[in-house]
């Protein structure tokens, strides 16, 4: 699939590409059809119906398209009727780079970028023809059928066709049809050749559809002499509200129902039906909960950000600019200012949160700085909601859209600056198809609008880091904590803890803070609950067993009692004794959020103590109602997943304990150290923001490890050098690309076999290959088997490894290109 089939312009009657959303299609092209005269004027983004097969099927016209020799094409069979076309230009021209990149079929792209249950309910829609003049009467022609000198038949089953749509269009499947469906379609379609009405297959919304509410208002008819009180109260009250009316379940609850039907009967006042839109911020008060307020001074680093980015927005320029700086070094403060300035330019804006709950402070403080449409769009929104949210941003009612991965998928027609917060977080990738990086994403949906684009974060990624260093990105760093002194960080060895006879989850230190915590301080508590997976550990002295080939840890496997790695495949036996000390005390790292919450409160009945994990922000509003809850200081101590390290601007936290800094660390994937430290150093980060003192306590196996080490002393220059000299050694991201091919089959060994088939020939074609390409695998995934299905993963690695693919491997393989983890 090449960007071009997807540039936007006028169709005209030629080719066009479309992107067939039918069960069975698979691969990255879309397919070609020519257009009949009558649809001469179809446009990029319409709806279309096209045969496909020997079915029909809904599609999507992309662009113009090639011809091919001796390739003949099937006609677009209908135009389907919905709002103009679906998405505007430019969101087309990206979707075209997201099917291109991430090999998913276009359809699958397309289905992602709408709102849910949008291209689900397809229907034929009968309506009169404008001026045809309705039904006839007996045996007559309608003025306007004779103006136009279009007969008006006789038929009786016409004239009962005719007389159903005179009170306005039907869908063809609640006609009555005593002579057959078949004879009924017939009828229809010869009235629509007369010129009497209209057929035109049109999507209407499903569940996401807009939502309608009765109101009432008063209307011109004068107000009778004798009115009952009731009915009188209801006219006083509707004449105060004027043209804009009463909620008509408000009136009826305050002077009753039947007074409200009376009044209507009598013609005193209007009943209708009006499109209210579902707003998800509509009871969240502007204002900046919790955060400090808006200082109009900022510093020379941060006035140095702003004029690179104002710069970078006027010229177009979509080069990344990393706005690498120190937690509390006054990221947000420069998003917001940036923001008005692009609004101000006539440019829209985009910012990117990798977390639901991380959404809402960065919205109030840019509804309270800038008083702007603000639109939001992420998982926790009802289907109704995002849908709403969905078309404000398409008709340009929005200034700003902020969101998680799924607001890069907006559809905007144009956005000047881009704004990815937090730009090293795993969330930002997609686990479904289309399975695509929302960071890398919206790179290219800059270089396609020419947007100025921001990557921040105080713990950039290693592919970033990279980047910065060859030139890619430009650097502007933010080296001083504007709020607050940098925490004094403490490493608790938990080796030592184990010795002393201390089994808790919570260490010696850990409880000693928490007991002393100052009166109004707050406290955050993290465990990465991440690792829950088998990573084995010696408690003695902490040893990870490790592969020998690639120095990242080993996963132990129930099936065939092994320790495999993930990167390379090699195969080790378990080992009985630890290889460094010869202990047996080998133990599975593990413990949850729940088990940490429930020690807090057992020890510390006095602290208020909530939870935030993603149990909690699954629930439809329990994630805002908790982070609201302890910003408003109604919780002293928060226990939570890395979501309680990201985003939380709140004063009063002066203790941040991380209870297990081991079990991500010892992930058998090459981003384990990386994310281990970029953890860390956020949840650090939390602490000592307002004017009291900051501590944070890492608790650890490993208090040598380069990414524990790296936080406590505050230099990760060292971790960064150690890191992306791995990454070169071994081909990955920024150095190369990587696909994970995972096959997974309710037979271990046909998934087994499965895997070597295509690993052996995606080696004979790597071999052909004018760059190096390597092909890694199969090993079994780190689940092995899930939903009844075991898995083996292949990894390519190489400067293009989709070279070697060819079109995309179908069921039962998935694709993941530029994949988050290799488990």
């Amino acid at each position: 699939m090449t960007v071009e089939a997807f540039s936007p312009g006028e169709v005209g009657t030629a080719l066009v590409a479309v992107a067939v959303d039918a069960a069975g299609v698979a691969g990255t092209r879309p397919f070609t059809y020519h257009v009949p005269e009558r649809l001469h004027n179809l446009q990029p983004g319409e709806a279309v119906l096209v045969e496909f097969g020997r079915r029909q099927a809904l599609g999507i016209v992309l662009g113009p398209a090639d011809s091919t020799p001796g390739i003949k094409t099937k006609p677009v069979l209908e135009r389907v009727r919905a709002d103009g076309p679906l998405l505007p230009p430019l969101a087309l021209r990206f979707a075209a780079w997201i099917a291109d990149h991430y090999l998913a079929p276009p359809a699958l792209v397309l289905r992602a970028m709408l709102p849910p249950g949008l291209l689900e309910r397809l229907e034929l829609v009968a309506e009169l023809r404008p001026g045809s003049g309705g039904a006839a009467s007996d045996g007559g022609s309608s003025d306007g059928a004779s103006a136009r000198g279009t007969p008006e038949s006789d038929d009786p089953g016409d004239r009962d066709i005719l007389a159903a749509l005179d009170g306005g269009p039907r869908l063809v499947r609640r006609f009555t049809a005593p002579e057959g469906r078949a004879a009924l379609l017939r009828r229809l379609r010869a009235l629509r050749a007369s010129g009497q009405i209209d057929l035109d297959w049109t999507l209407l919304a499903a569940g996401a559809g807009p939502r309608y509410v009765r109101h009432v208002r008063r209307s011109a008819a004068p107000r009778p002499p004798r009115l009952g009180a009731r009915q009188t109260s209801a006219l006083d009250e509707l004449e105060l509200a004027g043209e804009e009316g009463i909620l008509a379940p408000d009136l009826a609850t305050r002077h009753g129902g039947s007074t409200v039907a009376s009044l209507a009967r009598r013609g005193l006042v209007i009943v209708e039906a009006r499109e209210e839109p579902r707003r998800p911020l509509a009871q969240r008060p502007p204002g900046a909960r919790g955060s400090r307020p808006r200082d109009a001074s900022f510093s020379a680093e941060q006035e140095a950000a702003l004029a690179a980015i104002g710069t970078a927005v006027e010229a177009g320029d979509p080069t990344p600019i990393l706005l690498d700086g120190v937690t509390g070094g006054g990221k947000t403060a420069i998003y917001a200012e940036a923001l008005r300035r692009a609004l101000e330019a006539g440019r829209r804006g985009l910012v990117m949160v990798p977390e639901i709950a991380l959404a809402l402070p960065l919205i109030d403080r840019l509804r309270a700085d800038l008083q702007v449409r603000v639109a939001v769009l992420h998982s926790g929104l009802s289907d109704g909601e995002r849908a709403d949210e969905w078309r404000r941003i398409r008709a340009g009612e929005a200034d700003v859209v902020v969101g998680t991965r799924l607001a890069v998928l907006a559809p905007l027609d144009e956005v000047g600056l881009i704004v990815v917060d937090e730009e090293h977080d795993a969330a930002y990738k997609s686990d479904r198809t289309p399975r695509l990086q929302a960071r890398d994403a919206a790179l290219r949906l800059a270089e396609l609008a020419t947007a100025a684009v921001v990557l921040g974060s105080a713990t950039p990624s290693v592919e970033s880091e990279g980047r910065a260093r060859d030139g890619s990105y430009r650097r502007i760093r933010l080296p001083i904590r504007l709020s607050g002194a940098a925490p004094q960080v403490e490493v608790v060895d938990l080796r030592a803890e184990l010795a002393a006879g201390h089994l808790g989850m919570l260490s010696r230190p850990l409880i000693a803070a928490l007991a002393t915590l100052p009166p109004r301080a707050q406290a955050i508590l993290v465990i990465n609950r991440r690792g829950t997976a088998s990573v084995v550990l010696c408690r003695d002295c902490g040893h990870v067993q490790a592969c020998p080939e690639c120095t990242r840890p080993l996963v132990y496997h129930q099936a065939g009692l092994t320790l495999r790695c993930h990167h390379c495949g090699r195969a080790t036996p378990l080992a009985r004794r630890c290889p460094t000390c010869g202990s047996a005390r080998i133990r599975y790292l593990g413990g949850g959020t729940e088990r940490l919450e429930r020690e807090v409160r057992d020890r510390f009945p006095s602290l208020r103590v909530g939870r935030l994990d993603r149990d909690v922000v699954e629930r439809r509003g329990a994630a805002t109602r908790v982070v609201d809850a302890f910003t408003d200081g109604r919780l002293d101590v928060l226990v939570g997943t890395s979501l309680v390290t990201k985003g939380l601007d709140i004063p009063a936290v002066t203790l941040v304990g991380v209870v297990s800094a081991d079990v991500a660390l010892n992930l058998p994937d090459e981003r384990a150290a990386e994310r281990t430290y970029q953890l860390l150093a956020q949840a650090v980060g939390r602490a000592g923001r307002g004017e009291q003192p900051g501590r944070a306590i890492i608790q650890t196996y490993q208090p040598e490890h380069p990414a524990i080490v790296a936080v406590a002393t505050g230099e990760p220059e060292a971790f960064y050098d150690a890191e992306l000299e791995l990454r070169r050694q071994f081909g990955s991201p920024p150095f190369g690309r990587l696909i994970k091919l995972t096959v997974a089959l309710a037979d271990r060994e046909a998934a087994e076999q499965a895997g070597v088939g295509l690993a052996d020939q995606l080696r004979a074609e790597a071999a052909k290959a004018a760059e190096p390409i390597d092909v890694a695998g199969p090993a079994p995934a780190f689940i092995a088997r899930r939903a009844d299905r075991w898995r083996f993963n292949l990894v390519l690695r190489g400067a293009r490894p989709a070279a070697v693919l060819g079109e995309p491997q179908g069921p039962p393989w998935s694709v993941d290109v530029d994949p988050e983890s290799l488990l």
